[in-house]
């Protein structure tokens, strides 16, 4: 399967039910009162994190998804159905960002753990929630709410216990392959990984999953190569494996230009516990840099180990070694607190705020333009091919004075006037 990292889809919520406008119609009840029930709410967008997914590979070509909408309200109180909500599985792991602003939405860590996209639209009332003792035959019923839609990022962060960082050739995968049930593709020339094999390592009664990520080159964190594709990985490993080729010319060298991507990247990743380990010392004449190394690692205070991959010298003591540390070193603790994120509701809006002033704004084509959140949901709900419908839009009108706040912007008779999507033109006395 091909592995994905990120990810653009675009979902949509279900849309509310349209409430209904109707009388009892019964024998021998000649007046019978308003039975028009509301509508039902609209399908969420759920995006649930699930054990075993390990790509986001499925939304390379299925990018948009839409829950299912409402059924209308009818008479004699039948509330209409709600719409189905739809569930969008994903690896832990990823991080669900809002594409227009970067914004962090949640973070799906553990398997079960879910979050609300996108929120189906609330359901139209009918005209039986209007009637009272003043009005006890309401002639006018809502609409349902469209659903929220909106683009989203998933980006996923693999979550592993243990990560193989090195540069290209270092002998990472050949390590995995060693020291667990891994059989990654493994070739003698840089860049062979282009994407994370995982593998799992059996020690006494606990797993340890092993992550040989992409090889990364000097300024990754920069973006260059692979570079921020494999960094973003080993934000949340708990313990990173060092592999450093002693085959090569200059091992401190690639010691240090290892560690400075992890320091310039941030995110702790250099301070992250962690074993230095020289590979290859299956190729005569690597004791010198080996021991080179051993010196280097133990400066920074860096428990080092010398082993080969082909022949297996020394991989028990690494598989114990790593274990040892993994049991040691808590899971990564993130910026921001998951289940503050995963539990994000629809934005309320506050008593205060609805009783805010209009906001009048003239357009360049002469038009005026009505701008208040709560004002224009209520008006988008009304149907007007209800018999009252025109009576109840007037009464919201009145009740935030839009009338004489279009006056004051200069509005006269016959003018354009937008409200939301609805369209009309300004006559003052259409408020009684």
């Amino acid at each position: 399967m091909k592995f994905v990292d990120i990810a653009e889809i675009f979902v949509k919520a279900g849309r509310g039910g349209n409430g209904a406008l109707s009388f009892r119609r019964e024998k021998f009840v000649p007046k019978g009162g308003p039975d028009g029930a509301d509508g039902g709410k609209g399908g969420d967008v759920i995006i649930e994190a699930v054990g075993g997914v390990v790509t986001l590979a499925d939304f390379e070509y299925d990018r948009r998804f839409q829950a299912g909408h409402a059924g209308h309200g009818s008479g004699a109180m039948r509330t209409g159905a709600n719409g189905e909500d739809l569930k969008i599985f994903v690896p832990c792991g990823t991080l669900i960002k809002d594409a227009g602003n970067d914004e962090i939405l949640a973070d799906l860590v553990e398997p079960g753990q879910n979050f609300i996209a996108a929120h189906g639209g609330r359901g139209g009332k009918g005209n039986a929630h209007f009637a009272n003792s003043a009005r006890r035959a309401p002639k006018f019923a809502e609409k349902g709410d469209p659903g929220e839609e909106r683009n989203l990022i998933l980006e996923l962060k693999l979550i592993a216990d243990v990560g193989l960082a090195g540069f290209p050739n270092a002998g990472k995968s050949s390590i995995l392959a060693a020291i667990s049930g891994a059989k990654p593709k493994i070739a003698g020339y840089p860049f062979t990984t282009l994407s994370p094999n995982l593998g799992v390592l059996a020690v006494d009664d606990a797993k340890v999953v092993i992550a040989d990520l992409p090889g990364l080159i000097e300024g990754a964190h920069e973006g260059k190569g692979l570079g921020l594709q494999f960094l973003r990985h080993v934000e949340r490993t708990r313990i990173l494996l060092h592999v450093i080729d002693l085959s090569q010319e200059n091992p401190v060298e690639t010691f240090h230009a290892l560690i400075n991507e992890f320091k310039e990247y941030g995110a702790n990743l250099a301070s992250r516990p962690c074993i230095v380990i020289g590979n290859k010392i299956d190729i005569e004449g690597t004791e010198k840099n080996s021991e080179l190394l051993r010196a280097e690692a133990e400066k920074n205070s860096m428990p080092y180990m010398a082993v080969s991959a082909l022949t297996g010298e020394n991989i028990p003591e690494l598989i114990k070694n790593a274990a040892d540390l993994v049991r040691k070193t808590p899971p990564v603790k993130l910026d921001y607190d998951v289940n503050e994120l995963i539990e994000l509701t629809p934005k309320k809006v506050s008593r205060r705020a609805s009783r805010e002033p209009v906001r009048i704004i003239k357009q360049s084509d002469g038009s005026f333009r009505v701008e208040h959140e709560n004002f224009e949901k209520a008006v988008s709900r009304i149907n007007f091919e209800h018999e009252d419908a025109l009576q109840k839009f007037s009464r919201l009108l009145k009740s935030l004075s839009v009338e004489e706040a279009l006056e004051a912007a200069g509005a006269q008779e016959g003018d354009k006037v937008y409200i939301g999507d609805i369209e009309f033109d300004f006559e003052p006395e259409i408020v009684t």
